[in-house]
């Protein structure tokens, strides 16, 4: 079995559970390292359900922070194993996960080993499947099974966020806009009908659709609306009957999930659009007391997070969370993922500072 030395520093832990290929769906060996690593932790009241790991402490302090983040990644694409890079003078940790988000996996699980008498009681949570279907999220299976392990005064996301904090998420819709036609032997087009040219004013729309910039609580978030994905076709002699084109909605924490799938079925009106997944964002939340704590501890002004996260969960339980961690997100499931040896670092000491202050 894989094992995690919690004594390292954050840059090693990081290369060593970024060199344990977890692609959504296979997470276990992972996960099995986790659980063997901090369940001997006495401080810790450990708890699994299925890939996700949970470990608190009981204080007795008057507030708990909640402080999660996934431990599977997008398909590896030939990298990994990390390497070490230098780029322009800037030393890197190179290679899948290392953004998105296992660095910031790797300093919480640091700090979960090492602080013992924080100034809050922690939850820390370790989940699976995020990258894919909300339904699947570690989170989701937790929240049925266990709902009270999300109490908190506060949550933090330890989502890619160069280091600093990012309030709020956008929401996120996926939809299939469907076209018909009829088949016939493609010598013999006239016979049939083109579903795949019956798309062709689907994907007008969307190159043409002008994305947003919405003020949320001090915090500009940008939509976007664009098609992701295309499908159609039955041999390269047939006119296609069927075509289908995967749209994704990313929308401003103002707009409701039903908000948001109004607003696809108007721009798309006139076609067959089925909702297929749908996640509602959340607002920043900076003004709870302890994210103004949070936020004057580690430094800078906040940013808005244009892409889904968990924070959205935490937000509709009425706990206002921020994603806070190391690598640009840009570079997200890029093929190229990379994170500045230093942002490691600087995130473990803005956690640390803040989680033990008097």
């Amino acid at each position: 079995m894989a094992r995690l030395d919690l004594t390292a520093g954050s840059v090693d832990l990081t290369r060593a559970i970024c060199d344990i290929p977890s692609v959504s769906g296979d997470e276990a060996t992972l996960a099995d390292a986790i659980f063997a690593a901090v369940s001997p932790l006495a401080h810790l009241d450990v708890y699994r359900d299925g890939d996700t790991i949970v470990a608190r402490t009981h204080l007795g302090r008057a507030q708990r922070v909640v402080i999660a983040g996934h431990i599977d990644t997008v398909p590896i694409n030939e990298n990994l194993p990390t390497r070490d890079i230098v780029d322009d003078g800037v030393a890197y940790l190179w290679g899948r996960g290392t953004v998105d988000m296992k660095g910031g996996t790797a300093v919480q699980l640091k700090l979960a080993a090492e602080l013992s008498d924080p100034r809050v009681d922690i939850t820390w949570m370790w989940y699976d499947n995020e990258e894919v279907d909300s339904d699947r999220n570690g989170l989701t299976r937790l929240a049925r099974t266990r709902p009270d392990l999300f109490a908190g005064d506060f949550a933090i996301l330890g989502e890619p966020s160069n280091g600093g904090v990012e309030g709020g998420c956008n929401g996120t819709l996926r939809a299939i806009v469907r076209t018909h036609g009829v088949r016939s032997h493609s010598a013999r087009a006239w016979m049939g009908e083109n579903a795949i040219h019956r798309a062709a004013p689907i994907l007008t729309r969307l190159a043409e659709y002008p994305p947003r910039e919405i003020e949320v609580d001090g915090l500009v978030y940008r939509e976007g609306l664009n098609a992701v994905r295309i499908a159609g076709g039955v041999a390269g002699n047939v006119i296609p009957d069927l075509c289908e084109v995967e749209v994704n909605f990313r929308f401003a924490p103002s707009r409701t999930v039903a908000d948001a799938e109004a607003h696809v079925r108007r721009v798309l009106e006139g076609f067959e659009v089925e909702i297929v997944d749908a996640a509602a964002g959340a607002r920043p939340g900076l003004d709870a007391p302890l994210a103004q704590e949070f936020l004057a501890a580690v430094g800078g002004g906040a940013r808005p997070k244009y892409g889904w996260t968990d924070v959205a969960r935490f937000s509709a339980l009425g706990v206002p969370a921020v994603n806070y961690g190391p690598g640009d997100p840009s570079l997200a499931h890029h093929d190229q993922e990379r994170v500045p040896v230093a942002q490691i670092e600087d995130v473990e000491r803005g956690l640390r500072a803040w989680l033990t202050a008097s």
